[in-house]
């Protein structure tokens, strides 16, 4: 679920920043020529922010994943173990019976 909301809230953040971006460029009084090279300069700004942005989410969703998979080993490491102990005890429980 928190994942879901920092998506939305980046996704906001980027279409703000292009809606303010376009806004100021389209009303300050400059020469089609500056506007031209400010438009250019925004969306190569635009491009490197989007590329980092892309590449940190893509590190977070690996550390997520490298998580994901150690907590699975743990629970199932934990599981093995809980069971092994339920067979000897059962196994010695069948002893003690076959003793009597």
């Amino acid at each position: 679920m928190a994942e879901r909301n920092s998506g939305d809230v980046l996704l906001a953040f980027i279409l703000g920043g292009l809606v303010g971006a376009a806004l100021g460029i389209l009303y300050a009084p400059r020469s089609g020529k500056e506007t031209r090279q400010k438009i250019k300069d925004t969306k190569d700004d635009l491009n490197d922010k989007i590329t980092s942005m892309s590449e940190d989410v893509r590190n977070k969703a690996r550390q997520m994943v490298v998580d994901g998979k150690d907590r699975i080993m743990s629970s199932k490491e934990r599981l093995e173990e809980a069971f092994e102990a339920g067979k000897k005890a059962f196994e010695k429980k069948q002893q003690q019976q076959d003793q009597l």
